[in-house]
């Protein structure tokens, strides 16, 4: 495609990206594509418009997404720590506006009109909160003296504190595992992380005691004749509908009934049509993106670099793990979305940026060799 020789660049790029990971990004986006053509027409028919309205929009977002994931893979590292810093502090700003004047969406404030387009703010501040988060870990480990632990902590409460009056708990407890794992990785005492666990735990506790909407997602899922359960009982007839091979394209029924089938469910609704193979291989394909991203950061020597490609890819594995979790049943529901597969402008464009930083920081840079100086020539001339 481009000759070694070429000093463009696109061409460097092209030679020093991970062009594996970048392939099984491009599949999960295809097959995001092709999934939503299966799930999205019976909604839009509720809804009485276009019954490739939603499939339209997707791929209508998926052009700027690609756009953007490979020219944030461009950037350099300060480049993009320099561009979280100016997403996460407009996304604040915008969730606090969201808060005033965002419309309520099942009783949910989550999304702001902009030109005509609903926008989720919480969605792009989540990779910059990580890469922020991760640049101050890394500097209170090259500097003892600065601060890092302290500004993280800020910065964590500053995003949880304009999520939960949204409400979004899902989020929420999502940023809050993240940071967490990022203080683990950054080398912290046990005793800290312990004590983070209690206050994470105590949290959901508050939550449970004083939320009645935490409160009934959680008894419904230990008791399931405590409330209505419709979503997650479709949801997992639609696996048993589906058997091994599924029933073929287009021809599940599952999802005429179920109300988030492109969004929140789309995994159901995969495993019906295409059977559980294909939502083995699903998995797979994210399992691969997670481990091929976290062996680049085992094998990176620069906190910054290792410690914000860690945050971002934990990140894009528990999303993916706690839809898939939802969807068989095995937690609480959470409203969260599966990246790259299910319909949303926001978290399209949001995974996007996220996977493009992990691009970037994970590209092969050239390694400076150390000077070596004959300690018996004067001071400053090299060694020959």
């Amino acid at each position: 495609m481009f000759a070694r020789t070429d000093d463009r660049p696109i061409a460097r790029w092209w030679w020093t990206v991970d062009r594996v990971l970048l392939g099984a990004i491009l599949a999960l986006i295809l097959g995001g594509l092709v999934l939503s053509l299966a799930a999205s027409p019976p909604v839009a028919q509720r809804l009485g418009i276009d019954q490739f309205h939603f499939v339209k929009r997707h791929a209508m977002f998926v052009v700027p997404a690609l756009i953007v994931m490979i020219g944030v893979s461009m950037m350099t590292p300060r480049q993009i720590r320099r561009t979280a810093l100016v997403i996460f502090i407009g996304g604040l700003v915008m969730m606090a506006l969201t808060l005033q004047f965002g419309a309520e969406v099942k009783g949910a404030r989550r999304w702001l009109s902009i030109a005509g387009i609903a926008v989720q703010p919480s969605e792009f501040v989540k990779p910059a909160f990580v890469v922020l988060v991760a640049w101050a870990f890394s500097e209170r480990l090259k500097r003892p003296d600065m601060p890092g632990n302290l500004l993280a902590v800020i910065m964590l409460l500053m995003f949880v504190g304009l999520l939960v009056p949204q409400p979004d708990f899902g989020q929420t407890m999502l940023s809050v595992m993240v940071w967490g794992a990022l203080f683990f990785a950054a080398g912290m005492p046990w005793i800290w992380i312990i004590a983070l666990g209690g206050l994470g735990i105590g949290g959901i506790v508050v939550a449970y005691l004083s939320i009645s909407h935490v409160r009934g997602r959680i008894d419904r899922f230990f008791d399931p004749e405590s409330g209505d359960t419709f979503q997650i009982d479709t949801a997992i007839e639609s696996f048993v509908r589906g058997g091994w091979l599924g029933r073929g394209p287009g021809e599940g029924t599952v999802k005429q009934s179920l109300p988030d089938s492109h969004t929140d469910f789309i995994f159901a609704v995969t495993a019906e049509e295409f059977g559980i193979v294909v939502c083995l291989i699903l998995v797979a394909a994210f399992a691969f993106v997670v481990l091929r991203g976290l062996t680049h950061a085992l094998n990176e020597r620069e906190p910054f670099l290792r410690l914000s490609v860690t945050g971002l890819i934990v990140l894009f594995g528990l999303q993916s793990v706690i839809n898939m979790a939802v969807n068989l049943h095995l937690m609480p529901a959470k409203g969260m979305t599966l990246p790259f597969i299910s319909y949303g402008g926001s978290s399209i464009l949001s995974l996007a940026f996220a996977m493009g930083i992990v691009l970037s920081l994970t590209r092969r840079r050239p390694k400076t060799k150390p000077v070596i100086t004959d300690l018996t020539a004067p001071t400053g001339v090299p060694a020959t």
